[in-house]
């Protein structure tokens, strides 16, 4: 078996830039793009600190997740605990579990919180049991989830900046909570009564490219504050906790990001082509691969091909691999595979037979 490797650099415009420094007053602070999990700002990322109504994102990627947002969901006496941001609710009440996310989301309800963990998990222990588990699958590795509501009187919900963008990125993968979370105003009419909602995000107001995000606050916490925006193919989360001047923060956040970073697309799957003399048939990748750069990272980006001859093999067998690289470190690992071409192979095979070479 012979291997072939071959390297290809990235030939891309350089033209130096100066990059920017952020002003950002919270106790930490993340900027993640979305799509690739590349961090583009952090101060203080693992400090775990309370997070208060944020956590508010995970109870809705759980319900959003386990249940049907057509399903009517009645309210029962868990609301009766329950204090500071509220939608209201009334005993007995009913509404369905996808009005119940967005007075969730919108306006905080701490009552709406308590309903939706009881209706998916059975009870809060349970549901909140189900919020660590999603925890521990999605990366937030600094996380503890000890009520579905973010209210730290009693229990206490932990995480870091990082873990808060982890999730945050997690949710933006769902539709539903990306059109929850960027909606300004919303109603609700049944039961005899109608609610009016407007957003609490108010950056979804002040700022042209926000398109979602979740408050929140207690005296313990401070405000803590979890948004999205996009931008030229750049889709970016923020997240700073005990910010007294979050939207100031998030709006210099994104700025920063959008003027230092730009989407390269490395990787096209639909316009993957190799040059070499072995493989006749096509080879070809599954997915492409699109990453964050700043200029002079741009001309630094590595693509190394590798590449088995092999003999015999079948339709889409792997014959290799891209892997890009930027400063030595692994960005993407793709693999390569070989599609036959089949009518080459039918016209053989029949040849083959014509001489009964072949059974």
């Amino acid at each position: 078996m012979k291997k072939i490797v071959l390297v290809i650099l990235m030939l891309l415009i350089f033209c130096p830039v100066k990059v920017r420094a952020v002003t950002v007053t919270g106790s930490s602070a993340v900027l993640m793009d979305i799509d690739s999990g590349r961090i583009l700002y952090q101060k203080n990322p693992d400090e775990k600190r309370l997070i208060a109504s944020i956590t508010k994102i995970m109870t809705a990627t759980i319900a959003i997740e386990k249940g049907n947002l057509d399903d009517i969901v009645t309210v029962g006496e868990e609301i009766l605990a329950m204090y500071g941001s509220n939608i209201y609710l009334e005993l007995h009440e009913k509404m369905s579990l996808r009005d119940l996310l967005y007075g969730l989301l919108l306006r905080s309800g701490n009552d709406a919180a308590v309903v939706i963990a009881t209706y998916i998990g059975g009870s809060e222990e349970n549901f909140v049991k189900m919020m660590n588990d999603k925890a521990k699958e999605i990366g937030m590795t600094n996380t503890i989830f000890n009520n579905c509501h973010g209210l730290d009187e009693v229990t206490q919900n932990y995480s870091t900046a990082l873990d808060m963008a982890k999730l945050s990125s997690y949710a933006s993968s769902l539709e539903e909570y990306k059109e929850i979370t960027k909606t300004k105003k919303y109603v609700v009419k049944g039961d005899g009564k109608t609610y009016l909602w407007y957003n609490r995000n108010k950056l979804l107001n002040s700022y042209e490219y926000a398109t979602g995000g979740k408050t929140g606050y207690t005296p313990s916490a401070g405000r803590t504050l979890v948004t999205t925006a996009s931008k030229n193919a750049l889709n970016l989360t923020a997240v700073t906790l005990n910010d007294a001047n979050e939207y100031d923060s998030h709006t210099n956040l994104y700025e920063y990001g959008f003027k230092n970073y730009q989407k390269y697309d490395i990787i096209d799957k639909n316009n993957f082509y190799i040059d070499q003399n072995f493989y006749t048939d096509k080879v070809y990748v599954k997915e492409s691969f699109a990453y964050p750069l700043t200029e002079s990272e741009a001309s630094k980006v590595k693509v190394l091909l590798q590449i088995e001859e092999l003999k015999n093999y079948k339709n889409n067998d792997q014959v290799g691999v891209v892997t890009v690289s930027l400063n030595d470190q692994n960005l993407k690992t793709i693999p390569i595979y070989v599609s036959i071409n089949k009518t080459k192979e039918n016209w053989l095979h029949r040849i083959l037979k014509f001489f009964h070479l072949q059974d």
